[in-house]
């Protein structure tokens, strides 16, 4: 395969884009997934389910999205919310860091008067919201063109423009998938909203079926192992925490102690004190906990 994309590219004729549009239309029409966000218009819900899904399984967030949405039904209710509350309900989902950005961006909304942005620049303002976020929230609730451009999109985009390529760039993806999404919702059926819903539905048919097109993007990345890393205990400890909720926290040792013994069921070493402190101390500093004393609390 060749290994040279970007130098490579040159600009696609339009009847190939015409082409590869009609075929999305088509297979999306046929692999289209009912899924629970994709029966509102609501920015807010629709923002959570985009954050969800990131680097997260279908099936995984089908419930929770409906869980949080349940719980914090609006911008206001998720910044009236606890930093321990939002982290309660975010177990399980990963990346503990995107539980505060929703907490944190929530806050801004509220203050702003509770009403999600409209305008992509706007949106990029918010803590935890990239380009693809800011995009997807556009069209799945305001129907507005844009380029979402994410991992399904770009199996997609790959699959169908440059076969046998690898290390395919962003760069070279962003004008195809610009030039390829409609420019407005005057046609119900092929508007923004219902083209990323057929990129989506594709993609995902594309990584289930076939060596997945994405892998042959520059932007693709191997996830590092989890179980036994630096992350794997900070989230662990995160539990810990907020187990201790109802006993008001939890001392250090009781801690450090709960900690390593949860290394020792999964077959690793006890972690030394010094270890577990600056776990904490990483913590504490990015707003997942606090001490008073020698209590620890999410």
């Amino acid at each position: 395969m060749s290994s040279n994309a970007e130098q490579k590219a040159t600009p696609i004729a339009p009847a190939l884009l015409a082409s590869l549009h009609s075929t999305v239309l088509a297979r999306g029409a046929e692999l289209y997934r009912d899924l629970p966000w994709r029966r509102t218009r609501d920015p807010y819900a629709i923002w959570i389910s985009e954050v969800m899904l990131q680097q997260t399984q279908v099936s995984r967030v089908d419930g929770r999205w409906q869980r949080w949405i349940n719980r914090f039904p609006t911008p206001d209710a998720l910044a009236a919310a606890s930093s321990a509350d939002v982290l309660e309900e975010w177990q399980g989902m990963g990346y503990n860091r995107r539980a505060l950005s929703l907490l944190k961006a929530a806050t801004m909304v509220s203050e702003a008067g509770g009403e999600m942005p409209t305008e992509f620049e706007d949106l990029l303002a918010l803590p935890g919201i990239g380009p693809a976020t800011a995009a997807g929230i556009r069209a799945f609730a305001y129907n507005q063109p844009g380029v979402y451009l994410e991992t399904n999109v770009r199996s997609v985009f790959i699959h169908e423009l440059f076969p046998g390529e690898d290390s395919v760039s962003d760069k070279v993806l962003t004008p195809l998938v610009e030039a390829c999404c409609p420019p407005d919702d005057s046609n119900p059926a092929d508007d923004p909203r219902s083209w990323y819903y057929a990129l989506l539905d594709y993609g995902n048919y594309l990584k289930r079926t076939m060596p997945n097109p994405s892998r042959r993007s520059s932007s693709h990345t191997r996830q590092s192992r989890f179980e036994g890393s630096h992350r794997q205990k900070r989230a662990a400890l995160v539990r810990i925490l907020l187990d201790h909720r109802i006993d008001g926290g939890v001392n250090f040792d009781t801690a450090a102690d709960e900690l390593s013994e949860l290394e020792r069921k999964a077959g690793r070493n006890a972690l030394s004190p010094d270890y577990v402190r600056e776990l904490l101390g990483e913590l504490e500093g990015e707003g997942f906990c606090h001490c008073i004393g020698d209590i620890w609390s999410a």
